[in-house]
């Protein structure tokens, strides 16, 4: 409280990412910590087939540029490496689906650099500024690791093994170093 008799500043109760952090499942399971319940599943049959929600439409719509949307392609890769650690159904579809929409802008926002430059005319002056396509493909940088994390957390609280490896986040990286490659060819 303050001078004047005004609540100020912080408020009862809890805020979004207040106290201490969570630690993954994996982590508690290795201390061994006894104060928590580890339930043993049967294991499920080994299933070939990946049953994976289908694709909304406008994650395939025809762009103006001519160049295909890689929304598709990151759901898909996104949706499979959850269904391998066996958290999609605890995954939103929603989130999975914005997701590769905002990596396949930041893909289309780094083709469109390459193409126009960093330059760009201002409207009214003509004179040179910096291209609208750096501070949108920023903006889609942001949001997709915002959107990873999500994900990730989700996958890290819930699985019940350490995983270490690739994923569909290193999978950006690689396709937008070749994607240069295959344009110089």
């Amino acid at each position: 409280m303050a001078k004047d008799g005004t609540n100020r500043g912080n408020k009862p109760g809890n805020y979004n990412g207040a106290g201490r952090k969570k630690k993954p499942l994996a982590d508690k399971i290795a201390e061994g910590r006894s104060d928590m319940t580890v339930l043993t599943l049967p294991e499920p049959p080994e299933l070939t087939a990946f049953e994976v929600p289908p694709v909304e439409e406008y994650m395939k719509a025809h762009q103006k540029n001519g160049r295909d949307l890689c929304a598709e392609e990151r759901y898909m890769r996104t949706w499979q490496w959850l269904q391998e650690r066996r958290c999609e159904k605890l995954v939103n579809p929603q989130l999975v689906e914005q997701y590769a929409m905002s990596v396949a802008r930041w893909i289309q926002c780094e083709e469109a650099l390459s193409e126009f430059g960093f330059l760009a005319k201002h409207p009214t002056t003509g004179s040179p500024i910096a291209s609208p396509f750096i501070k949108t493909l920023q903006d889609f940088i942001k949001q997709s690791n915002m959107l990873w994390a999500q994900i990730y957390t989700v996958v890290q609280d819930n699985c019940s093994e350490q995983y270490s490896g690739s994923d569909p986040q290193d999978d950006v990286m690689e396709r937008l170093l070749t994607m240069k490659r295959k344009r110089q060819e």
